[in-house]
């Protein structure tokens, strides 16, 4: 096998493959993963490039194919005099659950710029499935609190996100099963205050399957026929407390969209 040797180019002459420092990428994501929990919103300016420089002690070249990228993914424009704005559609990558709960617990907004989210429902449901049944450590078919919605990034739907929650968990937060949005902060936090239990996520886990034809409903892809399946990406997370597990999280994919993994 012929032996490949890997090398870039950087101001002054040849390095090794990842030179010590902030690279351009390393900028751009900076300020992308501001754009995308709400802190720098549509309209907004960037930093000057000299600013940009100077906090990441880069040159202007750096700084400025960091900012192509960015205008490259649609999220920042040039706007003359008033520099590098946020444009007002930003392609925000859309979160997963555990994504969400990550942002609210730092004091950020639960949507994402453009985000809405649409058809929350809560019911109690008799739980058939084994695997959600052994992460949750009940017995099949006992019952368990479901709630749903779709977030939508203008107004496209691009994920369904689904909470299979403990049953346990209704003696604390009784309003688990109201129909409609809950408001801005997750149930997580009402539980910990009112218990203090702290409620920690496993590693995100991630897995493609075929979509049931509600799926696809919610998501607005046209019904195939009956013998064309079609690929979604899930995501799934369990919640724990000192008690045990006391919620499976679970977002479904559009077709076609891409999920940032979370550091």
């Amino acid at each position: 096998m012929t032996e490949v040797r890997i090398e870039s180019i950087k101001e002054g002459g040849t390095v090794a493959y990842r030179s010590p420092g902030h690279g351009y990428a390393d900028v751009a994501a900076h300020f992308r993963e501001k754009i995308e929990n709400g802190e720098l919103a549509p309209g907004a300016s960037l930093p000057s490039v000299e600013e940009i420089r100077t906090q990441f002690n880069v040159s202007a070249k750096t700084v400025s194919r960091a900012l192509k990228v960015l205008k490259d993914e649609g999220m920042v424009s040039h706007r003359g005099a008033l520099g590098t704005v946020v444009t007002e559609r930003p392609r925000v990558a859309p979160a997963s659950g555990a994504d969400r709960v990550a942002r609210t617990r730092n004091g950020g907004p639960n949507y994402s710029p453009g985000e809405t989210s649409t058809g929350h429902t809560a019911a109690l449901l008799s739980c058939s499935d084994p695997g959600i049944c052994r992460e949750l450590g009940i017995e099949p078919h006992e019952e368990v609190v479901v709630r749903k919605r779709v977030f939508r990034v203008h107004d496209n739907p691009v994920v369904i996100g689904v909470e299979i929650i403990h049953p346990r968990a209704l003696a604390v937060v009784s309003d688990l099963l109201k129909q409609g949005p809950r408001g801005a902060v997750h149930w997580f936090t009402e539980y910990e205050e009112s218990t203090g239990k702290k409620i920690n996520g496993s590693p995100e886990m991630r897995a493609a399957r075929f979509a049931s034809r509600d799926e696809l409903a919610d998501l607005n892809v046209p019904l195939p026929d009956s013998d064309v399946a079609v690929p979604v990406l899930v995501t799934r997370t369990t919640w724990h407390d000192e008690d045990g597990p006391i919620e499976v999280m679970e977002d479904v994919f559009a077709p076609g969209i891409w999920h940032a993994a979370r550091k």
